[in-house]
């Protein structure tokens, strides 16, 4: 899928200055369950598909193989984006962020724990529709709703 347009998701809320963000998100199956991870936060704690913020000049296939690493201890492949779309949200911090960017299928190409290096991250497999449901972003649950309908 090129998608003709972007999507934003989120509400922006009046008088507040969100900051653009390039950003790449990943969704690797395996075993028909879905890579997630999950950002201890205490009470707060949520959970996102793995991916995050494209630094300097990362291409998203880049920043989706470190963030990957980073936040999951997971080497993967980038196969193909199915999408793209931007979410208005506050980051734990307060600050205003619009991240946009592409989601892309991937293939787990190895797992060791010990690599992660973002210590609040854990890595969940949860069933795809069960994410629908959990994902903290409007535009994670809908990504992982346009790989359910296209099973690229």
């Amino acid at each position: 899928m090129t998608p003709a347009t972007r999507l934003q998701f989120g509400t922006a809320e009046p008088g507040l200055d969100y900051q653009p963000r390039a950003t790449a998100f990943g969704l690797v199956i395996h075993d028909g369950q879905l890579a997630c991870v999950r950002i201890d936060r205490g009470e707060g704690s949520y959970l996102d598909l793995p991916g995050g913020a494209v630094d300097g000049d990362e291409t998203e296939e880049q920043a989706l193989v470190r963030e990957f690493l980073e936040e999951a201890g997971m080497t993967v492949r980038p196969l193909t984006r199915i999408a793209e779309a931007s979410q208005y949200f506050r980051k734990t911090d307060g600050r205003p962020i619009n991240n946009t960017g592409g989601f892309w299928i991937a293939d787990q190409l190895s797992l060791d724990p010990a690599a992660k290096v973002e210590a609040d991250h854990d890595l969940v497999w949860l069933d795809p529709l069960e994410a629908l449901t959990r994902l903290r972003h409007e535009a994670h649950a809908w990504a992982v709703a346009v790989w359910l309908r296209g099973r690229f």
